[in-house]
C-alpha cells in the first residue's frame, strides 16, 4: 500500500554514533494518532533512503531500500556501515518517490585511537507532553553539538485530556489520549504524540542522540518487576513488555537491543576516541524495590542492606569491569536518577529519597570503590529525573565535606515536566546549606552543555523564562568547570 498522505509525520532521527555506522530512524504515520498509523496491519512498506556528504545531497555516500514491517510499528532502524569516523553525514528517507521525509544530520564517533581534543554533549531529560512545550529543544537544536544524551522520561504514562494540559489546545486531541498507558497500542501512539511535536522533531534531526530511560516510559517509580501499585508481576510484566517494545520502535536503537518480552538490554558502552568513555546505564530495569515503601524516608537498615542493587549484579561487574579496562582521559556515566547524596535538612539524620542512589548507598559504595581501585581519575556523572539544575562534587565520604573528591554530577533540569519552575524554589537556601557538595541548583526549565577537553570538563547549565508559552528565550545560568586529575567543580 502506497501512503496517500505525508508519512513522515513524526520526523527522522539518528543515534549510537560508532566511528564507521550510525543508526537512522524514521516511523511512517500518516495517521498518527491512530492504532496503526492508517496504514496495514501486516506486511511492510518499502522506504528508500539516501546518505551524503553534504546538505544537498550532491554527494551521495550510500543509498538503498530497507522495509518498515507492520510488525514494528512501521518503523526503521537502519544500521549503516563503512562510514568514516568523526565526520558529518545528512540523511533522509523516501516513500514512492513522492513523500520525502525531513533532511537529517549525524556525526559519526571518533576513531577509537584518535587524539581528540574536544567534545560538546547536550543532556536532556523528563519532557512532559501536557506541562509545557518543547522549547528547550528548540534552543537545543541549534546548539553546535557532537551528540546528546537523553537520560530518561521520553514520555510520560499519564492521561493527557483534550486540550493537552499546559498547552492549552483549542483544536483537541482525540480522546483516546485521556488515560493511563497499559498496553503496545497504548504506548505506541503515547510516542506518536510526542514525537509529532516539530521542536522534538528538530533536535532529534540536528544531533545524534544517546538515549536511555527511567521509570515513566512504563510506570511512575516502578523497580524491576514491581509496579508503584504493586500489580500483579505477571500483569506489570506484561506492561513491561509492551512498553519496551514500543520504546524500542520509537528510538535510534540497533537490532540487537530490540527486547524479547519483558526483558531489554540497554545499558551500553561507547568510545570516543581516546577521550572519553561512555558507559550509559539502566537503573530501572534490574533494581531492588525501593526501601520503606519509597519516598522521601530516614534511612537504615532495610535501605543500608548491602544486598540492594540499583543495577543489578551483571551490569555492576559491566560497569566496574569497564572502568579497569578503560584508557579515556574522561570516564562518563550517563544516567537516569541522582548519584550524590541530597538531604532535605541541616541535621546529622535527614530524610533521602529512597529512588535515587541514596536508596541504595551500597550500590553506590560499590560503584565508588571500582573507581578508585580502577584509577579513575577523571569521572563523571550525568543525570536526569530532578527537573533542576544541580552541579555536585562526588565525596568519597558525603559525611565529611573535606573528604576526597572522586568526581563530579552534572544534573539537567527537564524540558518541561513541572511546568515554568523557577530560578531559587522555597527549598533553594536550605538544600545548599544541607549538602555542601551542592555547587549550583536552579529549579527552571531547560537543559546542560558539557563539553570535555583534555585539561577539564565544563557544564553550562541553560535555562528557558518558561514553558507554558511557547517560545521563551535561553539563557545561561552558570557555568562550572572541573579539571582533569583534580576533581571538583568550580565556577567559571
Amino acid at each position: 500500500m502506497t501512503p496517500q498522505t505525508n508519512p513522515f509525520t513524526l520526523g527522522v532521527a539518528s543515534g549510537d554514533p560508532l566511528p564507521d555506522s550510525v543508526v537512522l530512524w524514521t516511523r511512517l504515520a500518516p495517521r498518527p494518532y491512530e492504532p496503526g498509523n492508517g496504514l496495514p496491519g501486516d506486511g511492510a512498506i518499502d522506504v528508500q533512503w539516501e546518505l551524503a556528504s553534504d546538505e544537498s545531497f550532491r554527494h551521495l555516500v550510500q543509498n538503498g531500500t530497507v522495509p518498515a514491517p507492520a510488525a514494528d510499528n512501521h518503523t526503521v532502524h537502519l544500521d549503516v556501515r563503512g562510514l568514516e569516523a568523526d565526520r558529518f553525514y545528512w540523511y533522509r528517507f523516501r516513500v514512492d518517490g513522492r513523500w520525502i521525509s525531513p533532511t537529517g544530520r549525524t556525526r559519526t564517533a571518533p576513531a577509537p585511537t584518535a587524539d581528540v581534543d574536544r567534545g560538546r554533549f547536550g543532556l536532556l531529560s523528563c519532557q512532559q507532553y501536557d506541562e509545557g512545550y518543547y522549547t528547550a529543544l528548540a534552543h537545543l537544536a541549534g546548539e553546535e553539538l557532537d551528540a546528546v544524551f537523553f537520560v530518561g522520561d521520553y514520555i510520560y504514562e499519564n492521561a493527557i485530556n483534550a486540550q493537552a494540559g499546559a498547552r492549552h489546545y483549542t483544536a483537541p486531541l482525540p480522546e483516546f489520549f485521556n488515560h493511563v498507558t497499559l498496553n503496545l497500542t497504548d504506548y505506541r501512539l503515547r510516542y506518536a504524540l510526542y514525537k509529532s511535536d516539530p521542536d522534538l522533531q528538530a533536535a532529534h534531526a540536528a544531533h545524534p542522540w544517546y538515549v536511555t530511560w527511567d521509570d515513566h516510559e512504563v510506570g511512575n517509580n516502578y523497580a524491576g518487576d514491581i509496579s508503584q501499585d504493586n500489580d500483579p508481576v505477571d500483569v506489570f510484566r506484561a506492561r513491561r513488555a509492551a512498553a519496551y517494545r514500543a520504546y524500542w520502535e520509537n528510538m535510534p536503537l540497533r537490532e540487537a537491543h530490540r527486547p524479547t518480552g519483558p526483558d531489554m538490554r540497554l545499558y551500553r558502552r561507547f568510545q570516543y576516541g581516546r577521550l572519553a568513555q561512555f558507559d550509559i546505564l539502566d537503573t530501572r530495569q534490574y533494581r531492588s524495590d525501593q526501601a520503606y515503601g519509597d519516598g522521601w524516608q530516614y534511612p537504615g537498615p532495610e535501605s543500608e542492606d548491602p544486598a540492594r542493587t540499583l543495577t543489578g549484579a551483571e551490569q555492576e561487574r559491566w560497569l566496574l569491569d569497564g572502568f579497569r579496562s578503560s584508557t579515556a582521559l574522561w570516564n562518563v556515566v550517563p544516567q537516569q536518577v541522582a548519584f550524590c547524596r541530597h538531604k532535605n535538612t541541616t541535621a546529622d539524620r535527614s530524610q533521602l529519597s529512597m529512588d535515587a542512589w541514596d536508596g541504595y548507598p551500597a550500590s553506590r559504595d560499590r560503584v565508588l570503590a571500582g573507581v578508585a581501585e580502577a584509577g579513575v581519575a577523571n569521572f563523571v556523572v550525568l543525570t536526569g529525573d530532578e527537573h533542576v539544575h544541580y552541579a555536585m562534587d562526588i565525596k568519597e565520604d558525603f559525611d565529611d565535606p573535606d573528604s576526597r573528591t572522586l568526581g563530579v554530577e552534572v544534573v539537567g533540569t527537564s524540558v518541561s515536566s513541572g511546568f515554568d519552575g523557577e530560578e531559587h524554589p522555597d527549598d533553594w537556601t536550605l538544600t545548599l546549606a544541607a549538602n555542601p557538595h551542592m555547587k549550583f541548583y536552579d529549579a527552571r526549565r531547560g537543559y546542560a552543555l558539557v563539553t570535555l577537553e583534555r585539561t577539564h570538563v565544563h557544564a553550562e547549565f541553560r535555562t528557558l523564562t518558561g514553558v507554558v508559552t511557547h517560545g521563551a528565550p535561553v539563557s545561561t545560568a552558570a557555568c562550572f568547570v572541573s579539571e582533569a586529575g583534580d576533581p571538583g567543580f568550580s565556577a567559571a
